[in-house]
């Protein structure tokens, strides 16, 4: 038994009439989501970034050459807010891990660009990352790995269509 059954268990008792099987997934992935928060926050303070610099310069690094996004495409890709993007951008542009660039295209707009400094450290990080993820998931067999990502697929689908 983990703490998840102990929990369900107990709901059941107490509240018999509710039909508590959802918590059976649904709490499991919560707690796993919690240990994978952690585990992400470890791996990037060796790296001396949080999470949301970490999201940002990846979100830069997946581009490829020349490693560049508007800040809307930004905001799109981080899930966050047009001012929480701007103290972002200018928290790392005083790291000089980004640097702010004119829009050719737009005399009005920005891009932002991933700076040397910063493709180094996200690398790194997403280096430490993958192993310590690639740790976690070897409790799995690959056939159970690919059943599980297909499964986790189909339940975030929907909250992800627009």
């Amino acid at each position: 038994m983990d703490e998840v059954d102990r929990i369900v268990a107990a709901w059941a008792r107490e509240a018999p009439e509710l039909d508590v099987t959802p918590m059976q997934v649904l709490s499991r992935v919560t707690r796993l989501a919690r240990h994978l928060d952690l585990a992400r926050r470890d791996a990037f303070a060796v790296h001396a970034l949080d999470v949301w610099e970490f999201d940002v310069l990846a979100a830069l690094r997946r581009e490829g050459p020349p490693y560049e996004l508007s800040p809307g495409q930004l905001i799109a890709q981080t899930l966050s807010t047009s001012g929480t993007m701007t103290n972002r951008i200018d928290r790392l542009a005083g790291r000089e891990l980004v640097e702010r660039r004119p829009d050719p295209s737009d005399r009005r707009g920005v891009r932002v660009r991933l700076l040397p400094a910063g493709q180094a450290v996200v690398d790194a990080a997403l280096a430490d990352l993958l192993a310590r993820e690639r740790a976690i998931l070897d409790a799995l067999a690959p056939a159970e790995r690919d059943a599980v990502a297909a499964l986790l697929r189909r339940l975030v689908q929907p909250f992800e269509t627009e």
